[in-house]
């Protein structure tokens, strides 16, 4: 008996396949042609969100405006070139370098051995701690560093999701 591996059974299989769907539908014409006719209808119709040009060129010219502004970390001083990886700082709200944030944490907590802070969501921190540190997907979070508030979202993050957002 000869065995069948690899390519060859799979391309049976495909085979199979391709012989019960053309069986099936060699005497149900009706139904055949009902398919490719509804299959045609929703072929045609697509839902583009069309923006009106005056208000594209308005966000264009917001966007380009916000981004045109210099935003400088009050904890190092340097600009913010990425707003849209700058976190809030805990006292002003004001934007600050995701980096500095974690060099800040670095500073104040005390991190042990098979530990590291991560960001986890939602504004926080959290101190990890890992039983293998050559499998960073299993971890225990000992301490939860909240940072930024969760109810509240700073003016800056604000506008910058509203002129980003897709949905209106």
């Amino acid at each position: 008996m000869e065995k069948r591996h690899g390519k060859n059974r799979r391309r049976n299989w495909n085979e199979q396949k391709k012989n019960t769907n053309n069986n099936n539908n060699r005497g149900n014409t009706g139904r055949l042609e009902s398919q490719n006719e509804s299959q045609k209808k929703a072929a045609k119709f697509r839902f583009l969100p069309q923006e009106n040009p005056e208000q594209a060129a308005k966000k264009a010219k917001a966007i380009q405006e916000f981004k045109a502004r210099e935003n400088i970390c009050p904890i190092c001083n340097q600009q913010i070139s990425d707003m849209s990886s700058a976190i809030a700082e805990k006292s002003s709200k004001k934007p600050v370098h995701f980096e500095c944030v974690m060099a800040k944490l670095s500073e104040s907590e005390k991190v042990g051995q098979n530990e590291k802070i991560a960001y986890i969501g939602q504004g926080r921190f959290g101190i990890l701690y890992f039983e293998n540190p050559r499998d960073q997907r299993h971890f225990e979070i000992k301490k939860i560093i909240d940072w930024e508030e969760k109810d509240t979202k700073p003016d800056w993050r604000e506008e910058m999701s509203g002129l980003y957002s897709q949905v209106e």
